[in-house]
């Protein structure tokens, strides 16, 4: 399994971007609400698993390392 690269604050940012995507796009239908609904459900699933695989891509991540104690 890959390391988690989202800090909480992204995954609660995510989390809220991807509901009313999701709900938005049920509502309109047609492609473009199908593809706004796919857009919300990738953010629900990227936050729920911690883990993105652009972010893994470009080399980014926005969880803070851990603290090492001296």
């Amino acid at each position: 399994m890959a390391a988690h690269n989202l800090a909480t604050w992204d995954r609660v940012l995510r989390t809220f971007a991807g509901i009313p995507l999701v709900v938005i796009g049920s509502f309109l239908g047609g492609y473009g609400g199908i593809a706004l609904a796919a857009v919300g459900a990738l953010l629900l699933v990227t936050a729920a698993a911690g883990w993105c695989a652009l972010y893994r891509a470009l080399g980014v991540s926005t969880k803070p390392l851990a603290r090492q104690s001296p």
